[in-house]
């Protein structure tokens, strides 16, 4: 029985440990990253295709060109255009990037008949950190 209960105990107490850890990850510092957004017409060819191939339903894709990063932000099929697309954050830790973006949808006097697909395409640095799209 004692056995037992020493077991449990130092099974919480790692779960614990662990779990602060986890913590500690989260809560890091993000530094704020220069971007560029850029254009569809500036887009790398094999970057336009991909948007091209994904751009009926919401995706995220990250394409590295040389020293340079584009992470992309698809809002899928819209019934009007008129759409636009902030970002609202674009930051970086010691583990990883952070894209965070919003999509705005026009008022109902701007909403016309054809469909879009609004995607957004930013530019930074080459990081090896992976990428969390939020």
């Amino acid at each position: 029985m004692k056995k037992t209960v020493l077991l449990v105990c130092y099974l919480i107490l790692i779960l614990s440990l662990g779990g602060c850890r986890l913590v500690r990850i989260e809560e890091e510092k993000r530094t704020p990253l220069e971007y560029e957004v850029v254009e569809p017409e500036q887009l790398p060819e094999e970057a336009a295709s991909l948007v091209e191939e994904k751009k009926a339903s919401e995706f995220r894709v990250t394409y590295q060109s040389g020293k340079e990063l584009y992470l992309i932000r698809g809002y899928g099929k819209q019934m009007s255009g008129g759409y636009s697309i902030q970002v609202k954050e674009l930051s970086a830790s010691s583990t990883a990037v952070f894209f965070e973006t919003k999509l705005m949808g026009p008022s109902a006097e701007e909403q016309s008949g054809a469909p879009s697909y609004p995607y957004i395409a930013v530019k930074i640095q080459y990081r090896k950190e992976p990428v969390q799209f939020q």
